[in-house]
């Protein structure tokens, strides 16, 4: 008789957060964190330890700047140390058919739309729920 307790993978928190991150509902989300660190146990510390996705961002060294609009167009043109951008992160929702950019810049600020803030700060909350933290 097989011990089926010896065939059972155990999948901690951080390999749980990894994997869901990694789903295609949250891959926007995953985009803007891998942006802004590539250890994943960093990531994790920030999500486990804040309620919001402006609390995250700052957890993990940036600050949220809100504009009214991003031309994606002209912020590719200012990509680099010269133009200030690091990283244009556009994302489109197309259940809500909405544009939803983040752009990541070499001050450590991150700058995002109203909209675009609360639609990342509602996919956290979602990955937090899905995660049981």
């Amino acid at each position: 008789m097989i011990d089926s307790l010896a065939n059972t993978v155990v999948e901690t928190r951080q390999q749980r957060f990894e994997r869901l991150l990694g789903r295609e509902p949250f891959k926007g989300l995953k985009a803007i964190l891998d942006s802004l660190s590539s250890d994943p146990a960093t990531l994790w510390d920030g999500v486990n330890g804040t309620n919001s996705y402006e609390e995250l961002l700052a957890r993990l060294g940036y600050r949220v700047t809100l504009t009214k609009q991003i031309h994606i167009a002209d912020c590719y043109s200012r990509t680099g140390a010269a133009g200030g951008i690091r990283a244009v992160l556009p994302y489109f929702d197309i259940p809500t058919q909405s544009a939803l950019p983040t752009l990541v810049n070499f001050d450590s600020t991150v700058t995002a739309t109203p909209k675009s803030a609360a639609f990342f700060n509602g996919m956290l909350a979602e990955l937090k729920r899905q995660l049981g933290t």
